[in-house]
């Protein structure tokens, strides 16, 4: 099973916190993730656009060409803007 988490803006828009997903088909890097969930419909695909989006696993910050296991947390969420 992996973890995924949303936060920030992400959690707000999707209206989700949290979701856990069988380890598979769809799942074996970070951005393989992502397009697997973006896929689920319009909106999906629109607040998971890359280019709007940091992932980290296992609480590290990683790019989108991480690997993503069975066990793995993943979390996505906005760039941290400071003002």
């Amino acid at each position: 099973m992996i973890n995924v988490l949303f936060f920030a803006q992400v959690r707000e828009l999707l209206g989700e916190s949290s979701l856990t997903l069988d380890a598979g088909e769809g799942t074996a890097t970070a951005d393989a993730l992502r397009q697997t969930l973006a896929s689920r419909n319009d909106k999906w695909a629109r607040v998971l656009a890359s280019d709007k989006l940091l992932v980290a696993v296992n609480q590290t910050l990683c790019h989108w060409h991480t690997p993503i296991k069975d066990g793995d947390e993943v979390a996505f969420f906005p760039p941290v803007t400071g003002g």
